[in-house]
């Protein structure tokens, strides 16, 4: 077990994915051309809902909800990771990780309710994720490396200097409250779908099927791996496990989302043959 020094850190070394040159230029390039697309489809598609009138409906303020979260959800880590590909020191200051932290956590609390259920998302999602944090300050101490490309919540309170048996209590239980009813309420709904999906003539089976498969495979890949990363005991060592596991859903799912639920929408392809 590594010995902490107990002096109060003031900044944290982000220690990514890798030091070589070569591995971090195609690294480089594999996440600037997933984020330039996730930008632009997700921008193309709030653009598209705010200048159409006629989109102006509940369905497209969830579509555009959707796309901005996902736009925020990449965009609080990605240049980061971008611009630390070529650093040597890959420093962040002890404030601007705590910031990057609570939006880490509360676009993604955000996330995971507003694709079982919209409304009210974004209080609801500051009270219950912001609002913890406050009351739980933390104290860093050396060393002060994380093993991670961003500041997420587990690396970071690895490093209290402090006993972090109640903070891991407190993330454990409102990680729950977050991800498992907004899963199992997706998860009855399409349950309810294919059943009804079964019923319908052959002819429609396929496209209804189609559309569901994309859209199941969202989900899981968003709920999974946030389950696979928060829903397990925090003293294991999984450090590497974390960093890789938190790509699907900070970097890959917010590239998806505007092609599975919006890009694939009728109303939005009319609108977009017109604007082009």
């Amino acid at each position: 077990m590594e010995v902490k020094n107990w002096t109060i850190a003031t900044e944290l070394i982000l220690l990514g994915f890798s030091k070589d040159p070569m591995a971090n230029i195609f690294l480089f390039l594999l996440f600037s051309i997933i984020y330039l697309l996730t930008v632009g489809g997700n921008c193309v598609i709030i653009y598209v809902i705010i200048v159409n009138t006629h989109l102006h409906t509940p369905m497209y303020l969830f579509l555009c909800n959707l796309s901005f979260i996902d736009l925020s959800n990449t965009s609080s880590a990605v240049p980061k990771l971008l611009i630390d590909l070529f650093s040597v020191q890959r420093r962040i200051s002890l404030n601007a990780c705590l910031l990057q932290l609570n939006v880490l956590l509360l676009i993604g609390a955000t996330e995971c309710q507003l694709l079982a259920l919209t409304g009210f998302v974004w209080i609801f999602s500051f009270i219950t994720v912001i609002m913890p944090s406050f009351g739980l300050p933390i104290t860093l101490c050396y060393p002060n490396k994380i093993n991670h490309f961003m500041c997420e919540v587990l690396p970071v309170i690895k490093l209290s200097c402090d006993d972090t048996y109640i903070k891991e209590i407190v993330i454990f239980s409102f990680s729950l409250f977050s991800l498992l009813p907004p899963f199992l309420f997706i998860l009855t709904s399409y349950i309810c779908i294919i059943m009804a999906i079964i019923k319908i003539p052959s002819v429609g089976q396929s496209k209804a099927s189609s559309t569901c498969t994309s859209h199941i495979t969202v989900v899981a890949l968003y709920y999974g791996t946030g389950m696979v990363t928060y829903f397990r005991p925090f003293s294991n060592d999984s450090s590497n496990q974390e960093k890789y596991v938190s790509i699907f859903y900070v970097v890959i799912a917010p590239m998806l989302n505007p092609l599975i639920y919006s890009l694939n929408n009728a109303e939005v392809k009319k609108s977009l043959k017109k604007l082009f």
